[in-house]
């Protein structure tokens, strides 16, 4: 049992839009991403996702709405809902969610990570 120091795990990846594993708890698990640029829509079946922004600024397109999410707050996005992260500058997210959960949920693409690498 260690202690994460949260920026150090960010230090340790440069690519954005691939999440990381750092942690496991009762079967969820605590993700972190970079994220730059538009996403794609999508949606998860049966997972909420619980986005926590630690630095920059994400937004969450929803079908009604945009969501800013600044540095300090979270947003969880419940399952069925479609959404799209976006981020205009380099964006740390930390994420808590199930494991079975898909970065794309419902579309397959080329930034679909079936496998997540683990810091």
């Amino acid at each position: 049992m260690d202690k994460v120091v949260v920026a150090k795990k960010f230090e340790q990846f440069a690519e954005f839009w691939r999440p990381r594993i750092v942690g496991e708890l009762n079967g969820q698990q605590v993700k972190l991403v970079k994220m730059k640029g538009d996403f794609e829509w999508h949606h998860h079946d049966v997972e909420d996702e619980l986005f926590f922004v630690m630095k920059g600024q994400m937004i969450m397109k929803l079908r009604d709405r945009d969501v800013v999410v600044n540095p300090g707050e979270f947003l969880i996005v419940p399952r069925g809902v479609e959404h799209k992260p976006c981020a205009p500058e380099e964006t740390h997210v930390m994420l808590f969610e199930p494991a079975s959960t898909v970065n794309t949920g419902n579309v397959r693409s080329e930034r679909t990570v079936e496998v997540l690498e683990r810091l």
